[in-house]
């Protein structure tokens, strides 16, 4: 049995509240002849310390797959802090006193989450005469310049942008995340058959046979379910509902479940706007392994999308949308990503991004749609992931792609 190596600074388990790519793709390998092992943070995306990573034990087997957690400081928002904690972890994972007695690995993966992990996994790589993978999730420095906050010219976006192009030659193949991010990787330099689509997928298993819609509800229930950041959108989504209401459209209840660092303030903005409870559900983030059970209490989900043109063009992969869909819901997605996998799967209704009046319209369309044209919706949604993004499908690919690099060696 082969084993990879994965680097990836914010991997979670199905008992955290995150995205678990990596660990439902770890699961799934050892059928095709794979074994991981991955190097993960005590931090989670927000610079906080892990629960599960408190006190010493730095090494445990989590839902069948063996991490390695790397002792990271704390920090708070994007400044200095994040940058310190970005760097001991490229330096911890080089130390190699940090991942002894993990089996030696036949290929290295680093994830770029943030690009330093990809810099880590190269120098092992290399290190242990083994090929490298990158995996893009973000285009950085492109995703902070598109998003403002990075100057195209700036000695930081030179600098990373020198860093990413030695780590697209440096690679054996480069996995995508995002359906187009190929065109650009391919600008770099980058041979196109080097650059392998992987995107974002579901563990069906964990999600069984789609449950049936709730029937008998006096106010319907929305659902978003997912990180609560600046580039989700979701003071659009609340001014949405705010609309509705005052149209007296229809009524309904969207909970809105999960955590990050805009949420304090899209609760005063409900307040602001006057909505109670029964019109918005502030929850805690769940773990993953919940998820299943938590979506089938929806009606319908929401997803939004900021109106970033110049950011989306590469599509959109998100872990959430794939949950939605394999949940058997239809879907609200406000959106001018050049993907759109709701009216590819013909399972919802699509709004303008940045739009709350379009968003409210998309809304009240959806929910006032029969029960049995909402639920065929649902079962195409699901049609649609068991086809294209089950994990063990993608795991098939991956492992296919890392033979592939292992032959290309002899």
């Amino acid at each position: 049995m082969k084993h990879v190596w994965i680097l990836n600074h914010y991997a979670y388990d199905s008992t955290e509240a995150g995205g678990t790519r990596h660990v439902q793709l770890a699961r799934r390998l050892p059928e095709f002849g794979w074994t991981a092992s991955i190097v993960a943070a005590t931090t989670d995306l927000y610079g906080r310390t892990r629960p599960t990573c408190v006190g010493n034990d730095l090494r445990s087997r989590r839902c069948g797959v063996d991490f390695v957690w790397l002792r990271v400081p704390e920090y708070r928002g994007n400044g200095i802090g994040r940058m310190a904690n970005m760097l001991a972890y490229l330096v911890r994972s080089l130390v190699p006193s940090e991942l002894r007695g993990l089996p030696r690995p036949d290929l290295v993966i680093g994830s770029s989450v943030h690009p330093f992990a990809g810099l880590a996994a190269a120098i092992l790589a290399r290190r242990h005469g083994v090929p490298f993978v990158f995996e893009v999730r973000d285009l950085w420095p492109r995703t902070l310049i598109d998003m403002g906050r990075l100057r195209e010219r700036s000695p930081t976006a030179i600098a990373m942008r020198r860093l990413e192009r030695y780590l697209y030659r440096r690679a054996c193949r480069v996995i995508a995340l995002l359906p187009f991010a190929g065109d650009y990787i391919a600008s770099t330099g980058v041979a196109a058959q080097r650059v392998v689509w992987i995107p974002n997928g579901v563990e069906l298993d964990d999600f069984g046979e789609v449950a049936q819609l709730p029937r008998g509800r006096s106010r319907p229930v929305l659902m978003y379910l997912g990180a609560h950041g600046q580039a989700n959108g979701l003071d659009v989504l609340i001014e949405a509902i705010a609309r509705i209401r005052d149209d007296n459209a229809l009524k309904l209840t969207l909970r809105m479940i999960g955590d990050g660092p805009a949420k304090a303030s899209l609760v005063s903005l409900a307040a602001a706007r006057g909505l109670d409870a029964s019109w918005i559900r502030f929850e805690d983030p769940v773990p993953k392994h919940e998820v299943p059970a938590i979506a089938a209490q929806a009606d319908a989900f929401v997803i939004t999308v900021r109106n970033l043109p110049a950011l989306y063009r590469y599509g959109i992969s998100m872990n959430k949308l794939y949950d939605y869909m394999a949940a058997g819901r239809p879907v609200v997605i406000a959106s001018g990503a050049a993907n759109n996998p709701i009216e590819e799967a013909r399972c919802g209704v699509t709004a303008a991004a940045d739009d709350p009046v379009a968003l409210a319209r998309a809304i009240t369309e959806l929910l006032s749609m029969g029960t049995e044209m909402r639920r065929e919706m649902g079962l195409r949604a699901r049609a649609y992931v068991e086809a294209k993004h089950a994990y063990r499908q993608l795991a098939a690919r991956l492992a296919q792609e890392m033979d592939a690099c292992l032959s290309e060696r002899t």
